[in-house]
């Protein structure tokens, strides 16, 4: 009997002293956040380094410091997990690029997008596997098989392109900005359903049908999560509009547009879809739709809510990766061959550079010969930022290479530490050295515009800044506005071939204002309730 008690007592001890370590662990890294954050906003003004840089290069530091006190045995504070990667700190970044993009940008320049985000992120891909395929068996790396060389193809195509969006303004660069931004949304969302297509993809037996198959199940997890995305919007648009929660009270419109947002994302996952799609079309949906039919109050909160939560999310990452670059368990495996494990990074490093060039020139080329007006085209210049932007790499290919490599964080292999070790030598090297270079570059090829780190939008059919009224008269966006008073109404064919985005838009504007704004609310169908911002503007007017 004295000794159960004794064994029950020794485990609760076990068990106290665990939570304690893991609220110290929790301590420390809620204060490294808050010290990225303070430092970040002193050195905003720095003509080199950004909140992201900052944050990755505290995240070395502390590991350095935790690896020192604990004797080298560990250089983290948490074991890195691609399942908190993927569930809780992306989907709040996806989310708020999604509701607070520029969706004229956007749209406008879609097919350009779509091109650089999802035929690029192949031809990259495809460049980046048989380069590793053709060079990494003379490096004597290890025992990897063609699923392994095609997903290094799919880790390495997924871009990180946020100190670049740090740097650039969307007011003063619309199309440079919509076009980085666009593209590095749906690169990250293409890599990891190509990522997750090769795994669940049978690769012992490739041939002419099998591809085929691959690429439809390609376009079919690409389609249906964009799918599911929209769905979610809309539903949540229309029981805000048909409930009104705000007659009661503005935090169950808030909680219910947050949740709904995160259902999205998890129904994605649930249904093995792209959440990264799906949350991010929300998004977009909610910020058309949604925020229109809450309160005003409502408005502000949620904008500045999924805004914090991006930027919080961002810091974390960049602050975890900087601490996990020096995990000591997989460089330990790499410590007798050091050659190998650089020779892979920089070989990496240049089929990065080399499959970014090998579509972002030629595409940017074959869109400027549909583009009539000059300032619509890609220059020269602002190609080469577009290709700049899209070298570094960050917490999604460090995800993946986990994924692909690891197993719950720890590997006891040595062609899989090399190439853990490779791609955090490869997310450090470009976040830091490019990333450090972004800025002098852009003010060299970009003299002009003024650089701000501002990134509250100004698009009137998007959550506003607290610099503008958030409900102003000749709000509400018109055809003129998007394409300007010269494009007649489009009536034949050829109107859609020469102008496919304009036409498009147009009739899509006369669908959506007969048949969904009627049905799901938005700017200018919000619901009449008494107190509500529609009853204040319509009194105004009176």
């Amino acid at each position: 009997m004295d000794q159960a008690i004794s064994s029950v007592v020794r485990k609760l001890q076990m068990v106290n002293t665990s939570d304690h370590n893991s609220v110290v662990s929790i301590n420390i890294f809620v204060a490294l956040l808050c010290a990225s954050i303070v430092i970040g906003h002193l050195l905003e003004e720095s003509r080199w380094m950004n909140e992201s840089i900052t944050a990755l290069l505290i995240g070395v530091c502390a590991g350095v410091i935790i690896l020192l006190t604990t004797g080298g045995k560990s250089s983290h504070l948490f074991v890195f997990s691609e399942d908190l990667f993927f569930i809780y700190v992306l989907p709040p970044i996806i989310f708020n690029a999604g509701f607070q993009v520029k969706k004229k940008q956007f749209f406008r320049n879609f097919i350009t997008i779509m091109l650089f985000g999802a035929i690029g992120t192949l031809v990259s891909c495809t460049i980046i596997s048989l380069g590793v395929i053709q060079f990494f068996k003379k490096l004597d790396i290890g025992t990897l098989d063609i699923g392994d060389y095609l997903a290094i193809g799919a880790i390495f195509a997924a871009t990180d392109s946020v100190c670049t969006l740090q740097v650039l303004n969307q007011d003063d660069t619309p199309l440079l900005y919509s076009l980085v931004f666009g593209e590095g949304v749906v690169n990250d969302a293409t890599s990891v359903v190509l990522f997750n297509a090769i795994q669940s993809f049978d690769l012992t037996h490739i041939n002419t049908r099998s591809a085929f198959q691959f690429i439809g199940n390609f376009l079919y997890l690409f389609f249906t999560s964009t799918l599911l995305g929209v769905i979610g919007g809309l539903l949540s648009a229309y029981v805000i509009k048909k409930l009104y929660f705000g007659r009661h009270s503005t935090d169950r419109e808030v909680a219910i547009m947050v949740l709904m947002a995160y259902l999205s994302y998890m129904l994605a996952e649930l249904f093995y879809l792209s959440g990264i799609l799906t949350v991010f079309f929300c998004g977009i949906v909610m910020s058309h739709y949604t925020w229109h039919n809450v309160t005003e109050s409502s408005r502000v909160t949620t904008k500045h809510t999924f805004a914090t939560l991006s930027f919080v999310a961002e810091i974390f990452i960049f602050l975890y990766v900087g601490m996990d670059a020096l995990d000591i368990e997989k460089w330990r495996f790499v410590k007798g061959s050091p050659g190998t494990s650089v020779a892979a990074s920089a070989m990496l490093m240049g089929l990065i550079m080399a499959g970014r060039a090998a579509f972002v020139f030629p595409l940017s080329f074959l869109t400027n010969l549909a583009k009539k007006s000059p300032t619509e085209k890609i220059s020269i210049k602002q190609q080469v930022i577009i290709w700049w932007a899209g070298l570094m790499r960050g917490a999604v290919s460090m995800a993946l290479a986990y994924n692909q490599f690891t197993r719950s964080g720890h590997t006891q292999l040595r062609e899989n530490a090399i190439m853990i070790t490779s791609t955090i030598t490869v997310v450090l090297f470009s976040t830091v050295v490019f990333g450090l270079m972004t800025k002098p570059l852009i003010r060299l090829l970009l003299p002009h515009p003024k650089h701000t780190t501002n990134h509250i939008l100004s698009d009137p059919s998007t959550p506003k800044s607290l610099s503008q009224p958030l409900l102003e008269e000749g709000q509400q966006d018109s055809y003129a506005d998007l394409v300007g008073p010269t494009v007649p109404r489009p009536g034949s064919l050829r109107a859609l071939l020469t102008t496919p985005t304009h036409t498009v838009h147009y009739y899509w504007r006369k669908f959506d204002d007969a048949f969904m704004r009627p049905v799901f609310g938005g700017r200018g169908f919000a619901p009449f309730v008494p107190g509500s911002p529609t009853e204040r503007s319509v009194r105004g007017g009176q």
